[in-house]
């Protein structure tokens, strides 16, 4: 089994356009959305809910006004500044408060209790192209993190029991925790970059990353007609890097129509030339 995720340095470079359109051409795979903060591989997969469970975000905490005596000690130890008073009563602003539960444990009278916030959901569905482990974070919520790697490991849970040969992952934009997490443990990573200056500083961040994981990586440059000589910058720098050029995507109108329809572009235009790069694509990073 292998587990291929596709990353890119910043948003809006195409990655879940072409990780859908990868989709389309594999075969016996799962699929894994890994962008957990701002999901969108399911706007065109369309996916039928089999399964959702909750996943225990971060604690919040809740003061007792009849408990409460009023001593202004959780606020003086509140760095987040997350406790507010009005009066003699004291409240939490769950979005300034950061989980530490120190004002619980220090309440002289037990006033405050905390529990995990249930706001966030991770799902396995069907779609036309197969099983997809996915996930939705409410907003301020945290340990994105750790529910990449849970979904993650039911997709190879999945991909075990059904025998699948291959692990699709719709990574984040960015090096934060979601993108290591999603990087962790993976086979491969194929990098979308688009040929604009900020495409290239951070894929070049994205790429110091990957390099520190021992990771092979591929690239893959997106809408590359639309610049030629920062294309050219970003083919010397991953030459220089040793990272394989798969494809040069030129900018197409059709991958908008595709969105429109809500297929991939393999699916809407299947004889065009970007599907049959996309295959050849696809083929090689397999190989």
């Amino acid at each position: 089994m292998q587990e291929i995720t596709i990353l890119s340095g910043k948003g809006g470079t195409g990655k879940t356009s072409i990780s859908a359109a990868l989709a389309s051409v594999a075969q016996n795979k799962i699929l894994c959305d890994n962008d957990v903060d701002a999901a969108d591989l399911h706007l065109i997969l369309k996916p039928e809910i089999e399964q959702k469970e909750v996943f225990a975000g971060a604690w919040i905490p809740h003061i007792d006004d009849e408990t409460c005596i009023s001593c202004g000690k959780c606020k003086d130890l509140c760095r987040y500044g997350a406790i507010h008073q009005h009066d003699d009563k004291f409240s939490v602003n769950r979005f300034q408060c950061e989980g530490c539960r120190l004002c619980e444990r220090e309440c002289p009278v037990n006033a405050i209790t905390s529990e995990r916030s249930t706001n966030n959901n991770w799902y396995i569905s069907n779609t036309r192209m197969g099983k997809m482990v996915h996930a939705k974070m409410g907003p301020g919520e945290e340990n994105s993190g750790k529910l990449v790697s849970l979904i993650r490991s039911k997709a190879k849970e999945l991909a075990k029991k059904n025998n699948n040969q291959f692990i699709i992952n719709d990574g984040p934009p960015g090096i934060g925790c979601t993108a290591i997490s999603s990087l962790t443990g993976t086979d491969k990573v194929l990098l979308v970059i688009e040929p604009t200056r900020s495409g290239l500083h951070d894929a070049g961040r994205i790429v110091e990353l990957i390099e520190r994981f021992n990771i092979p990586c591929f690239a893959l440059i997106n809408k590359y007609d639309i610049n030629q000589t920062v294309t050219h910058e970003i083919e010397l720098y991953l030459e220089e890097r040793g990272i394989d050029l798969l494809a040069k995507i030129p900018f197409d109108k059709t991958f908008v129509e595709a969105m429109i329809k809500e297929q991939t572009i393999v699916e809407y235009a299947p004889k065009s030339n970007i599907s049959k790069e996309i295959e050849t694509v696809w083929n090689q990073l397999i190989q």
